[in-house]
């Protein structure tokens, strides 16, 4: 029943919104007017004004998270979520397509992510108006600001919602794939302090920050630890001068563990390697964190898993590859507010990069997917 050139004509009209993280407010007066007119109840909160006075900026062309329901024929209710914002670079988007493929001209990302989830509940919800179909009680969140850690959802009242299942559309892969476990993610700051002196006449006077950086890095591991935990140190930034041993350094970085203990226990080491470097040559180090979002795993034999799995089977496709995740989705934010949620693939590849695509065939799919979770099977 997906009707392919609406489902091309719908990821080309989202994709040719600016929607880049806390630029949404047109992607989102489209969303909301969309809904409405497929006859949802629609609520949009202050998330955008409250992010805004907690970093202390401006952006006034993002407003909140959408909220909408859709009253169904039983009692069954599900939620379906998929967000508004893009990475960057995201502006002026030109969509190309060939043959089954979609994407952009390789000056932007094309937006897949997260289009591909919001054209899969669009569509859904039109060929259920359109047929009169029986489906259960219906949720959508479609939060703002995913992309910089789930912003949108951490100011969510979850309250209002009464799933206790969920599937978020914001898988990378093929269509098909569930992701039923994610990280904790902790972002961190690490400033060396040492003391300045002209290298040229007094370089012993000094202490030299840039030195205690690279004593410290020296002695910690980084990438992949284990099957479990990451760390990566992504950014330094200090020194003066040529001429002046360094006084200051400041390098950022994160961690994800599936464990959150064990992220923090690394954290942890961090911190204690880099303060004796700093004590051992006479400086001093700072260290803040901040837990981003937090781990969750589904079990494998939960309800919103196993209604996947019946719902693939059903339309004859391959058993969901069921996997664990080393990205982050406003999934996080579900679970740690009880209510169970998988990431599903809608289509999406190469996110994040001027490469990211999908197809046709991937993105009708993940219509059909989505659809049948929607409707009453009792």
């Amino acid at each position: 029943m997906i009707n392919r050139e609406r489902v091309i004509n719908e990821f080309k009209r989202l994709a040719s919104f600016d929607s880049e993280s806390f630029k949404e407010i047109e992607i989102s007066k489209y969303v909301a007017n969309t809904l409405k007119e497929l006859g949802l109840e629609i609520e949009i909160d202050n998330a955008g004004d409250l992010i805004a006075k907690e970093q202390s900026f401006s952006f006034p062309h993002s407003k909140g998270n959408i909220y909408a329901y859709l009253k169904g024929t039983g009692q069954d209710f599900v939620l379906f979520s998929s967000h508004l914002d893009t990475v960057s670079p995201g502006i002026n988007k030109k969509v190309i397509i060939e043959d089954d493929i979609i994407k952009s001209d390789g000056t932007t990302v094309l937006g897949a992510d997260d289009i591909s989830g919001l054209v899969s509940i669009i569509e859904a919800l039109r060929i259920i108006k359109e047929n009169n179909l029986k489906h259960k009680d219906i949720e959508l969140l479609i939060p703002i600001a995913e992309e910089p850690y789930c912003q949108g959802t951490k100011y969510f009242d979850f309250n209002k919602i009464k799933s206790n299942k969920a599937y978020v559309l914001d898988l990378d892969g093929p269509v098909g794939n569930a992701a039923i476990g994610a990280p904790s993610i902790i972002s961190f700051t690490i400033e060396i302090f040492g003391l300045s002196a002209h290298a040229g006449f007094h370089p012993e006077d000094g202490i030299n920050a840039i030195t205690i950086l690279g004593n410290a890095l020296a002695k910690i591991r980084v990438g992949r630890l284990n099957d479990k935990t990451l760390l990566n140190f992504g950014k330094v930034y200090g020194g003066l001068q040529r001429n002046s041993v360094p006084d200051y350094v400041n390098i950022i970085g994160e961690v994800r563990s599936l464990d959150k203990n064990e992220a923090i226990a690394i954290l942890n080491n961090v911190r204690d390697i880099f303060n004796s470097e700093a004590k051992r040559l006479g400086g001093r180090i700072s260290l803040e964190y901040d837990i981003k979002i937090e781990a969750y795993k589904v079990s494998d034999n939960s309800i919103v898993v196993r209604d996947y799995q019946r719902v693939l089977n059903k339309l004859g496709y391959a058993e969901p590859k069921l996997i664990t995740t080393f990205g982050g989705s406003d999934n996080n934010n579900l679970n740690k507010n009880g209510i169970e949620g998988i990431v599903i693939s809608s289509g999406m590849n190469q996110c994040h990069t001027v490469n990211e695509y999908t197809s046709i065939s991937e993105l009708i799919k993940s219509c059909e997917i989505v659809l049948e979770l929607m409707l009453d099977t009792n």
